[in-house]
């Protein structure tokens, strides 16, 4: 029996479930499988590149959905999907990449619509719906941290956390509001590994004047899929990469720095915890391979632990 890859749920002999065709477009019926494969889709993002908006190290392409066709068609312009294929060196970074945002949208982070789609050499590409346009041509106001700190893509590393806490003082209308949400998403980082968090990773969105952080995009737990044990953040905290603690993390980060109130704090922690057993059965259902479903699960015991979570 199949699995649905942008539900996980059971599908029969279908390559999708209903349910999941009808998240992307209630007008869906069917999709047929990406006419790229994951090589040409390379090859693609590739050549594409100087005309298109998104960038970054991982290859990606424009898509817009035809719901007539059933399908996914690549663009220059005007697509309002992402898609990432397989990456030459790093096999299962979609597979990553929609577990781990999946893990994020337990504990209520926001998360866009993405899931995983068939290519036509049956490798898995993972997709994500663009929240920075709205109807048919609108452009949503979105800035990432480099660009608010002056920075650029060469010096995205060259911040620390308590400087990203500055920005979200300096530019999100409700400061005391967000830097929940701040907490929340670095601790998340933590516990799936997510070691590549620069600056280009955090944004603000402005909508009907309000301006507060986008939502989430590229979480990955990159600590297995790099095999980078050495650092546990991109940006220092505390002037720490590696050999992080709750006190560090939680006292530290969330409580001096981000200034949260402690039922704040506990709040998220107990959060995380609850959603343990839920994460658990996500890994275990995933489209990662065993090996890597393995790496998964002990890294989050270990950094669990940490933090006594």
């Amino acid at each position: 029996m199949n699995r649905c890859p942008i539900t996980y749920e059971p599908c029969g002999d279908n390559r999708y479930s209903q349910t999941g065709l009808r998240q992307i477009s209630p007008g869906l019926a069917s999709l047929t499988d990406l006419e790229y494969t994951a090589a040409e889709q390379r090859r693609e993002a590739f050549n594409r590149a100087s005309r298109m908006s998104i960038q970054g190290v991982q290859p990606k392409l424009s898509a817009r959905l035809n719901i007539k066709k059933g399908r996914f068609e690549v663009v220059d312009t005007g697509g309002r999907y992402i898609l990432k294929p397989q990456h030459d060196y790093f096999p299962e970074m979609p597979q990553n990449e929609d577990l781990t945002m999946r893990l994020a949208d337990v504990i209520g982070l926001n998360i866009p619509l993405h899931g995983l789609i068939w290519s036509k050499d049956n490798s898995l590409t993972y997709f994500i719906r663009r929240f920075d346009r709205k109807g048919q041509s609108e452009k949503i106001p979105v800035e990432d941290f480099a660009q608010l700190a002056g920075m650029t893509r060469d010096s995205k590393y060259d911040y620390s956390l308590e400087k990203i806490v500055d920005l979200v003082n300096k530019f999100c209308t409700f400061p005391a509001v967000e830097k929940v949400v701040l907490f929340k998403l670095i601790i998340f980082g933590y516990l799936t590994g997510n070691d590549d968090m620069h600056l280009k990773n955090f944004s603000v969105i402005t909508e009907d004047s309000i301006t507060r952080l986008s939502p989430c995009y590229d979480l990955v737990n990159t600590t297995i899929e790099y095999n980078t044990p050495d650092e546990e953040t991109a940006l220092p905290v505390r002037g720490c990469k590696k050999k992080l603690t709750r006190n560090i993390l939680v006292d530290y980060f969330g409580m001096e720095r981000c200034e949260l109130p402690v039922k704040s704090i506990d709040k998220v922690l107990e959060t995380m915890g609850s959603a343990v057993p839920r994460w658990k059965e996500l890994i275990a259902i995933s489209f990662l391979s065993q090996e890597m479903k393995d790496k998964y699960f002990e890294l989050l015991q270990t950094r669990r632990d940490v933090l006594s979570i």
